[in-house]
């Protein structure tokens, strides 16, 4: 009679476990500063007019996150890069940029470089939303009007182009992307969350995913996530290398993430990418009567905290 009692005892304590309710969320501390640092590998296909056209880009860089005040529901920040790089193989030949290059005749160094160390501030929920990012057009202006010897029309091109990527509204997608992963409410192993994002820069997109958590260890959070991503297909023509343009693209995505109890913060994560579609390019004077080519992405990106 015992040994039946010790075991039953023992299989509600089992099942009372596994149906442990938890609250992933954000632990900051003001004035403590938190990383991400970034290394991502993208393969994009292209074929145009019959002819193949292939860029194999690899892009690393380092974020800090400086916690500026904390109240019962957002943590305010100073973010910063630190680091950006980049390297690309094009079918007319292999060009790479790095912040760290101080070569002052190399335009794309320098627009690297301009970047790092030029804080914006961002405000985020505690689970992990971007609620906003304010100073991101600041500093890409007063970085490209120190451009002295750049014509004022190419530097509105160029303002324009970093925009897409280092603007306001790319920067709160894009890291929303990378660290909006956790739920809401309390969950339990095995729980499944649903987080809508829209991604903004060249490309406009509506990204739904399902993430779950898979495990709990002392440390960490394991979360799991499949998503959908789809460009929004009413959206107008972007200016895209100074020709009209509108991407119709659809994938998946999936997501491993690990994330530090004490702090909610990641601790690492990988994300696979693959979309496929085609680009249109508007009847302009660079593309007479426009044209559309079809394109393929697949990427990975993987992420850590140091």
């Amino acid at each position: 009679m015992k040994k039946i009692l010790m075991a039953s005892l023992l299989a509600i304590g089992a099942v009372t476990g596994y149906g442990q309710k938890v609250k992933p969320a954000l632990k900051l501390i003001k004035g403590n500063s938190y990383y991400l640092s970034t290394t991502a590998h993208s393969v994009v296909k292209q074929t145009i007019n019959g002819q193949v056209n292939n860029i194999d880009m690899a892009i690393d860089g380092k974020m800090s996150f400086k916690v500026l005040n904390v109240n019962d529901s957002l943590y305010y920040m100073e973010v910063n890069y630190t680091k950006v790089g980049m390297k690309m193989q094009l079918p007319t030949g292999n060009v790479a940029f790095d912040s760290d290059n101080k070569d002052t005749t190399n335009i794309m160094a320098r627009i690297m470089s301009g970047i790092t160390n030029k804080p914006f501030t961002a405000t985020l929920t505690r689970s992990g939303r971007i609620r906003s990012i304010e100073n991101a057009e600041n500093m890409i202006t007063s970085m490209i009007d120190g451009f002295k010897e750049v014509p004022a029309e190419k530097k509105e091109q160029l303002k324009t182009q970093l925009t897409q990527s280092f603007g306001s509204g790319a920067l709160k997608s894009n890291l929303e992307m990378a660290m909006s992963v956790l739920p809401e409410t309390v969950v339990a192993k095995n729980d499944k969350w649903t987080i809508k994002n829209n991604l903004e820069g060249a490309m406009s997109a509506k990204v739904i995913s399902v993430y779950q958590l898979v495990d709990i260890t002392p440390q960490s959070y394991v979360i799991h996530g499949n998503a959908t991503l789809e460009t929004d297909n009413t959206a107008g023509y972007k200016t895209v290398s100074n020709m009209p343009m509108k991407y119709n693209m659809k994938g998946t995505m999936v997501a491993d993430v690990v994330v530090d109890k004490a702090t909610g913060w990641i601790s690492s994560s990988k994300l696979k990418q693959n979309i496929d579609g085609t680009v249109e390019i508007k009847d302009n004077p660079q593309v007479p009567g426009g044209l559309t080519f079809p394109m393929s992405v697949t990427s990975e990106t993987s992420s850590t905290d140091h």
